[in-house]
């Protein structure tokens, strides 16, 4: 009588093996990469916080200043805000128009000011452009930035 195999060869277990290895470092480089996909995420989510808050203190707990201003976030996240005017009212270029009343005001007036009263002072107000960068990661290639851009009166 002959007997039966009972189980699996030698090369039957090493194929199914094989497909097995190949397959577990597929499900490991989509798993690897999804997970680095939500730190690069989680990096942006951070540096949007950063120029958001860093936009939002700019003319309010200092004047504001025309130029540049720099520094760190968290040893990790360098940030550059830069300030210009983009237009401004001078007495030498406003316009004047007439009121209802058909006196000359000065644009720019609130309603009801008649202006050029003596010892009143005229209120200038100025637009400015502010563009908050922050970057971070390695310096060169992977080198990953955030740029926001509003206009401030001051």
């Amino acid at each position: 009588m002959i007997r039966q195999p009972k189980g699996f060869s030698l090369l039957e277990i090493l194929v199914a093996f094989s497909i097995m290895a190949v397959a577990i470092t597929i499900v490991l480089r989509i798993f690897g990469s999804g997970v680095n996909n939500a730190i690069i995420s989680e990096e942006y989510n951070i540096a949007v916080q950063i120029a958001e808050s860093i936009m939002a203190r700019t003319g309010v707990e200092a004047p504001m200043n025309i130029g540049e201003t720099s520094g760190v976030e968290g040893y990790k996240y360098h940030w550059l805000v830069s300030v210009n005017v983009v237009g401004q009212n001078n007495a030498n270029n406003q316009q004047s128009a007439k009121t209802p009343s058909g006196q000359r005001a000065q644009t720019g007036q609130l309603a009801g000011q008649t202006g050029g009263q003596p010892g009143q002072a005229e209120q200038q107000t100025t637009l400015f452009a502010v563009k908050v960068l922050v970057i971070w990661g390695d310096e060169g290639s992977n080198a990953r930035s955030v740029e926001l851009r509003t206009l401030k009166l001051g």
